[in-house]
């Protein structure tokens, strides 16, 4: 069938392409802890996923100066591209989901607050890039997540409405953006339970993308039958 117009899927992509947030992990704590930081898992959901760097470093690093937060951040994000090289792997069912969606001829997007050398070597890595046909990374514009101005720039991008299109996230920031966009989410739970996204935000939750309550919701919002 024929998509509604304005129709799309904009998806997050750490944590929401690939559960990527154990490497997140690793790299703040190796950067992070000669400036005294350690985070555990629950303290990394609670106060860095989904967070833009400029963000992270303002809070986490108020003794330097602006030019060395983004020193240190630079070198974490270098770090997990170290750790990321070999060791990424897709959320479950996403590929199929994508099929579906390319066959059905559903524009999608990317909309991310990672640096673009993080986004690029995820989609590579996935082997994904030509699925979507743009990528928003929140640094390059006056507002990144939870601004909806991520989602807004998708939106415009795509030629897509926000009551024909659906978000994909994982996170709190990335929920609030998404929604505050007019856009419907699904909460992806690689790193949050199912109450804390529907809290967030989300109108349900997965654990994959195979999940039968997802792909139904999907099929309904971008208008019967064409993923199913």
């Amino acid at each position: 069938m024929i998509p509604t117009p304005g129709a799309a899927l904009l998806f997050d992509i750490d944590g929401t392409l690939a559960d990527t947030d154990p490497l997140h992990l690793e790299a703040f704590n190796r950067s992070f802890a000669p400036f005294g930081h350690s985070f555990d898992r629950a303290r990394f959901v609670r106060e860095l996923q989904g967070l833009a760097n400029v963000d992270i470093a303002a809070r986490f690093l108020p003794d330097l100066d602006a030019d060395a937060r983004m020193a240190v951040m630079d070198d974490k994000e270098a770090l997990f591209r170290e750790l990321a090289a070999t060791e990424i792997h897709a959320v479950a069912g996403l590929f199929d989901l994508l099929d579906q969606a390319d066959a059905a001829g559903i524009a999608m997007a990317a909309v991310t607050n990672a640096p673009r050398a993080n986004a690029e070597l995820i989609l590579h890595g996935l082997g994904i890039t030509s699925r979507f046909k743009a990528v928003v990374i929140g640094a390059e514009l006056p507002h990144g997540k939870p601004h909806p101005m991520p989602y807004l720039e998708g939106l415009r991008l795509l030629g897509a409405q926000a009551e024909h299109s659906l978000a994909f996230e994982d996170s709190r920031t990335g929920i609030a953006s998404a929604t505050a966009a007019g856009i419907a989410t699904i909460g992806m739970r690689t790193g949050l339970d199912d109450a804390a996204l529907r809290a967030a935000g989300a109108v349900l939750s997965a654990d994959g993308y195979d999940d039968p309550a997802l792909l139904a919701f999907v099929a309904d919002r971008v208008s019967a039958s064409q993923i199913a």
